[in-house]
């Protein structure tokens, strides 16, 4: 096999079988991976923080952002194997991640508190935003399955920017 026909062979659809149309599994899927690579970035950068989080409030925040870990890791199996059933491929690799993720690493070495919890709030929030926009996509192509997920991941979403703008607010702000 030569690398053009190996090549071919990846970019061809999958025989998978759905109602949507070939241009709806394209766009769909292409927003998902794009949607799934931010959740490996916000569940890395979440882990970050849990690991590397200190100060009097440590207990509380950890044990927060843990949870936050965790549910946005849960998230990832769902969006891929979303991605499988409407014919599409997911991403293979931590480079792939990186070349589609929109939410920013943070490799600093130390990061106060404040400043950890207010990141992970405004990602959350930005996050908001891309599901909102990849709903609307699942509108255009009547994926209700799709949006029916991400109806209960912006919930989520929107309850962990919740938690952590509470988390810094100052007293009567």
């Amino acid at each position: 096999m030569t690398t053009r026909d190996a090549n071919a062979l990846r970019a061809a659809p999958l025989a998978t079988p759905t109602d949507l149309k070939s241009n709806a599994v394209r766009d769909l899927t292409g927003a998902l991976n794009i949607l799934l690579a931010d959740m490996f970035g916000l569940y890395v950068k979440t882990k970050n923080f849990h690991w590397h989080v200190s100060g009097p409030h440590f207990r509380d925040y950890h044990l927060m952002l843990d949870e936050q870990g965790e549910q946005i890791f849960a998230t990832t199996d769902a969006i891929a194997e979303r991605v499988r059933k409407i014919g599409g491929t997911t991403l293979r690799s931590i480079g792939h991640i990186k070349r589609l993720q929109r939410i920013e690493d943070n490799d600093a070495e130390f990061v106060a508190p404040s400043d950890m919890l207010a990141e992970l709030r405004d990602d959350n929030k930005q996050l908001v935003a891309n599901m909102r926009e990849t709903h609307g996509l699942c509108d255009e192509h009547g994926d209700v399955a799709t949006a029916s997920l991400l109806e209960v991941w912006i919930d989520e979403a929107e309850r962990r920017t919740w938690f952590l703008f509470e988390a810094t607010r100052t007293s009567g702000t």
